[in-house]
């Protein structure tokens, strides 16, 4: 008897981190298979944004949040070495990004000099959602929070390892030091 109880713990202490683990690997977006391709319809390779933060921005040309592309780009530059900035066209919030992959592209780079990532037009909710935004919005994929997305420029900042770490509302402008502090 005096063994048994040692042997049970060991087993539930096995159990225990062996379920820790999974749920941790559940959680990081890099646990997942995404495909998501950028505005030329190249696939990105979201695995190769391992070891840095990485905010992703539902984006629209023709909002009143339009302006922080020039705050991305900056805070893209800025934080080059541990962060990436991705961009992520959304026509679902009144109409807002009409335009087609290269209309985009070039609004992008002459209004705003944007050099960051931007990715093909995709859904961020409703019966379409994109399998990422299905993971940044649900508390069940993601592991950290609900957090549907309200409007255009909503921001979700993921870690090195590819958890949640926060999301921001749309008025949070890149360079806020809710961003920024958490870089």
């Amino acid at each position: 008897m005096k063994y048994i109880r040692p042997i049970i713990i060991t087993i539930l202490t096995i159990f225990s981190l062996l379920f820790k683990s999974n749920a941790q690997n559940a959680s990081s977006l890099y646990a997942v298979n995404i495909s998501i391709n950028d505005l030329e319809g190249n696939k990105v390779d979201l695995q190769s944004l391992k070891g840095k933060k990485v905010l992703f921005v539902n984006v629209a040309s023709k909002c009143g949040f339009t302006s922080q592309y020039k705050d991305l780009q900056a805070l893209s530059e800025k934080y080059k070495e541990k962060l990436v900035v991705i961009g992520l066209p959304c026509n679902q919030f009144g109409n807002q990004e009409p335009g087609s992959s290269e209309e985009i592209a070039t609004f992008c780079e002459k209004n705003y000099g944007v050099k960051f990532l931007i990715t093909e037009k995709i859904d961020v909710k409703g019966d379409q959602q994109h399998p990422l935004y299905k993971w940044l919005t649900n508390k069940s994929e993601n592991g950290k929070v609900n957090a549907g997305v309200k409007w255009n420029f909503q921001k979700y900042l993921i870690d090195e390892d590819g958890k949640m770490m926060d999301y921001f509302i749309s008025s949070t402008k890149p360079l806020s030091s809710k961003i920024v502090g958490l870089l």
